[in-house]
């Protein structure tokens, strides 16, 4: 902020019968103090080698995200499926599972909602152990039930989720789940879908408290670039 100082001009005027008389001449207008733009939001990072990009847009915004085909070939070439053929358009985000104690972190779900008529068949399970990736914040990720068994419904998470990855130390369903790209755009719009109302009787057993209230709608999901 830039502040201009205002000063009068005096004019002195003088005769040679009369003392000097000092005359105060109006001060200019003041211009108008500069407003600061604030500076746009930074964009995505470039787009790495050997990954495809979707974006979702949502009542809530654009989320725009960075699919690993390279490691995950099997997982992203299922998702970009129902892509390309629209069949996640006008479906919604209908879950949230907020970390316990903790607000801010957890995952929104989406997708065809189990709709069997909108799903392709299931897909080999791709553990993390195999594609190398690991579920960081702002993660994509399928749901599942048993290994091999996931189809359109799919996650994102807001807060690292290492107990999601693989662990073959790990007795029993040791598989995790298959993360298959990360949000690069909009990762503030996953936020606000994950602070969403939910209702408190909505949803199948074990689910009660963790559907949302007003379903968030992904109006289209696009290849980008």
């Amino acid at each position: 902020m830039i502040r201009i100082a205002l000063a009068a001009a005096l004019a002195l005027v003088s005769t040679a019968a009369v003392a000097q008389e000092a005359t105060t001449q109006a001060a200019p207008d003041a211009a108008p103090a500069p407003v600061a733009t604030p500076a746009p939001p930074p964009g995505p990072p470039p787009q790495r080698a050997g990954t495809v990009r979707v974006t979702l847009t949502t009542s809530e915004g654009p989320i725009l995200i960075e699919l690993d085909k390279d490691k995950a070939p099997i997982t992203v070439a299922n998702f970009l499926k129902y892509v390309d053929t629209k069949r996640y358009d006008g479906k919604t985000f209908y879950r949230v599972v907020p970390v316990p104690g903790l607000t801010d972190q957890g995952l929104v779900q989406g997708g065809m909602k189990f709709d069997p008529r909108q799903m392709f068949p299931p897909i080999a399970h791709e553990p993390t152990t195999k594609t190398g990736l690991s579920h960081t914040s702002g993660t994509i990720s399928m749901g599942r039930n048993a290994p091999g068994s996931a189809t359109s419904e799919f996650f994102i998470i807001v807060g690292d989720m290492d107990y999601m990855n693989a662990n073959p130390s790990q007795p029993g369903d040791n598989q995790g789940y298959a993360a298959f790209g990360h949000v690069v755009a909009g990762l503030d719009n996953v936020k606000k879908i994950l602070a969403s109302p939910v209702s408190p009787t909505d949803g199948p057993p074990g689910m009660k408290g963790q559907f949302l209230v007003k379903p968030v709608k992904i109006v289209t999901a696009r290849r980008a670039g």
